[in-house]
């Protein structure tokens, strides 16, 4: 582990454009057996669980939050695809994604946080004699035009939802090459548009059902998967706040102040993920938000000028801790941040 977190630090600061991929660093993931860690013996997994796979993720997104990021979402795509009931896409493709010979990624974000004040479906699917035709648009996909296989979710006229494996090949298929974000942006990620692609049987992972993302196995967007990415960020912008305070005694008090939320945020994510049923979820992630958020403009105090400069970590960071007000933030949780900003009560 401490090898591989080098290798990632030690690019991190290079994957900057849409045109920085970090191809490199997910092949040394993959190489260390990352994508193992997340899947049971059976798919050819470690077996891990959820406690040390969070904190292999804190490891992680602690040193490369772009690469980590990525891996979530294709973690998310493989667990879809093994724990799908229909045997078909996972002898196609679980072999090849876990080796990272391929790579897969998930378009769902407009099934649960994303356009949902749209009438009509952004992505609609309909019912043909040999599959279902899928129209429309995925909006927010990682790793658009580097993916071999899509993990879509589509709606419905009836509001039943489907969920599909989808390769990149399929006649139809048009990943746009990544948006110029304020952070992340060599994540690739973008609007991923179908143009009436057809889909048979082999291909359908769940479906047709209503809250499709909720059926199967395979797990939920956001939540604690989320927060763990936010307090792994912090983590960085805390160690770096404490270096500091051993040469400037007036960053101490601050330093201790947040180190010690830190930990008592990660014990608390721990208890959450291991299955405490008395650790609020939505509570964790409101108080990661706001650590991250804290713990990283601390540090660009720390770094004074230095740190506002491009290049530097802390520049970065500060930007990376802004994704976690957009990235699947329920309605609760962001209505929350803006009374906070407000100085509403």
């Amino acid at each position: 582990m401490d090898e591989l977190c080098g290798q990632l630090s030690a690019a991190a600061q290079r994957w900057k454009n849409v045109g920085d991929w970090p191809a490199e660093s997910l092949a040394a993931c993959a190489n260390a057996g990352v994508i193992r860690w997340f899947m049971p013996s059976q798919w050819g997994g470690l077996g891990w669980n959820e406690v040390d796979q969070t904190n292999g993720y804190l490891r992680l997104s602690e040193v490369d939050l772009t690469t980590t990021f990525i891996i979530t979402q294709l973690m998310g795509a493989v667990r879809r695809i093994a724990g799908s009931e229909n045997q078909q896409p996972a002898d196609r493709w679980l072999k090849k994604l876990i080796s990272g010979e391929a790579f897969a990624t998930v378009g769902v974000s407009h099934l649960t946080t994303s356009r949902q004040h749209l009438v009509k479906p952004v992505l609609r699917a309909e019912k043909t004699k040999d599959g279902f035709c899928l129209d429309g648009m995925a909006p927010w996909v990682t790793g658009a035009p580097h993916a071999d296989v899509y993990v879509v979710g589509a709606t419905m006229d009836d509001g039943q939802q489907i969920l599909a494996a989808i390769p990149r090949s399929a006649t139809g298929v048009n990943p746009h090459s990544g948006a110029e974000l304020m952070a992340l942006t060599a994540s690739c990620t973008d609007r991923l548009e179908f143009d009436r692609v057809m889909i048979d049987e082999s291909m359908l992972l769940a479906g047709p059902v209503e809250n499709v993302m909720k059926s199967g196995t395979g797990g939920s967007t956001g939540g604690l998967q989320t927060s763990t990415l936010a307090v792994g960020l912090t983590r960085a912008a805390v160690d770096y706040l404490v270096r500091e305070a051993e040469q400037r005694k007036d960053l101490k008090a601050a330093a201790t102040e947040l180190q010690s939320s830190l930990r008592s945020l990660e014990a608390e994510l721990l208890r959450a993920v291991g299955g405490d049923a008395n650790c609020d979820v939505a509570d964790i992630r409101g108080r990661a938000n706001r650590l991250v958020l804290n713990s990283t403009q601390a540090a660009l105090m720390a770094a004074k000028g230095a740190g506002y400069l491009s290049g530097h970590p802390v520049n970065r960071w500060c930007r990376e801790a802004l994704f976690f007000l957009v990235w699947s933030c329920p309605r609760p949780i962001a209505d929350a941040h803006l009374c906070e900003l407000a100085g509403i009560a």
